[in-house]
């Protein structure tokens, strides 16, 4: 069932959200029992090695997401510079074709921010899209006061061309400085999972479950045994998933974790990968073959970003490639996000000397070391 679309006209989708906003959440009944969609059974993949990269420069680019199209283009946003006010950040989205990355342009800013949330909106970032069918779905958060972000979503039918004004999707009863980092998961009734945290009295984790009509129907803890943000989740089968969560503290930490077995409707803290990380995003997906793939920055810095594999559900970790290492001042390679395409090519984009995008794709078995 796609989300919003078929039990509302299109034109409602903004009175469906609005609901949400208006409470619902927080009057909605207990939700039934929850199920992920559960992801196809492991197969190798089909591709040989193969390894492309190319950056689009865009000066103080961060936090990139991915999302493929329903014809087969990739589509990307990020959160950038204005061009008319440098303390201002704006949403840029671009779509790869067959002649490359088009020219980025601005889908969400302070002020189209504002005329949906009618706040006096200071600064927007976060960027998340997910495509279903015909629907182009894109969140982000915006702070409209000291730790007072929300999470704002809107919708194209036209690829991206033309986007609905934003409106909030309340994660709290008060006031909350929320976090986006992972692209929301299918869940088995059409609804979607999302994963988001808070920093506002202490650095946690929670997962969001939406019903196929927008609402939140249920908001669960991620129980961590260190503070941690922005969890990257990745689904194991229908009931089964693992949260990895980048450790919120200074110094060198370590990633912080936690699964569910009945399909989101309660976590539990976990074993994380032993290396060490320095308060940076990671991201996590699973692959063709079921195996986890994880990206982010290991030791004490964002000048390293690697590559790991997991075999196990993500009990134990494998290095497998190194993707960027440099040690002067302006290295710093954050922010991943990964995709797998639907011809099980994998895709990741990261944030660049914050002076670019870059994408990456590559096969498993570029991963598993063969040269394309």
């Amino acid at each position: 069932m796609n989300f919003l679309a078929k039990k509302h006209p299109r034109g409602l989708a903004a009175l469906v959200f609005a609901a949400a906003l208006a409470g619902a959440f927080w009057r909605a009944p207990n939700p039934g029992a929850a199920s992920f969609a559960a992801p196809p059974a492991a197969s190798p993949s089909p591709l040989p090695a193969v390894f492309s990269s190319e950056t689009l420069p865009a000066a103080e680019a961060a936090e990139p997401c991915l999302t493929e199209l329903p014809d087969g283009r990739l589509a990307a946003a990020w959160s950038g510079l204005a061009e008319t006010d440098e303390t201002a950040r704006v949403i840029r989205y671009s779509v790869l074709d067959k002649n490359g990355w088009r020219l980025p342009q601005p889908v969400a800013s302070r002020e189209s921010t504002a005329a949906g949330s009618f706040a006096n909106e200071q600064e927007i970032g976060n960027p998340l899209l997910f495509a279903e069918g015909s629907w182009l779905h894109l969140w982000y958060t915006s702070r409209s006061g000291w730790a007072a972000r929300a999470i704002q979503h809107s919708v194209s039918t036209d690829g991206g061309r033309n986007w609905s004004k934003p409106v909030a999707l309340r994660t709290a009863p008060l006031a909350s400085d929320t976090l986006l980092r992972a692209a929301p998961v299918p869940l088995a009734d059409g609804g979607l999972g999302l994963a988001i945290s808070s920093q506002l009295l202490a650095a946690t984790g929670a997962y969001l479950r939406l019903a196929p009509t927008g609402e939140i129907v249920d908001k669960q803890h991620l129980p961590l045994m260190q503070p941690g943000l922005q969890p990257a989740v990745a689904v194991l089968d229908a009931q089964h998933a693992l949260a990895l969560l980048r450790h919120a503290a200074d110094g060198n930490g370590h990633l912080q974790a936690a699964v569910t077995a009945n399909g989101g409707q309660s976590w539990q803290a976990a074993p994380a990968p032993p290396f060490a990380n320095p308060d940076t995003p990671v991201a996590l997906l699973r692959l063709q073959s079921g195996r986890l793939l994880l990206a982010g920055n290991p030791g004490s810095g964002r000048g390293t970003l690697a590559l790991w594999l997991s075999a196990d559900g993500g009990q134990t970790w494998q290095a497998s490639r190194i993707l960027e290492s440099a040690d002067d001042g302006a290295a710093e390679f954050t922010a991943p996000a990964l995709l797998l395409g639907r011809d099980t090519r994998i895709h990741l984009v990261y944030a660049w000397r914050r002076q670019g995008i870059k994408h990456l794709a590559f096969s498993e078995a570029w991963l598993d070391g063969e040269q394309p």
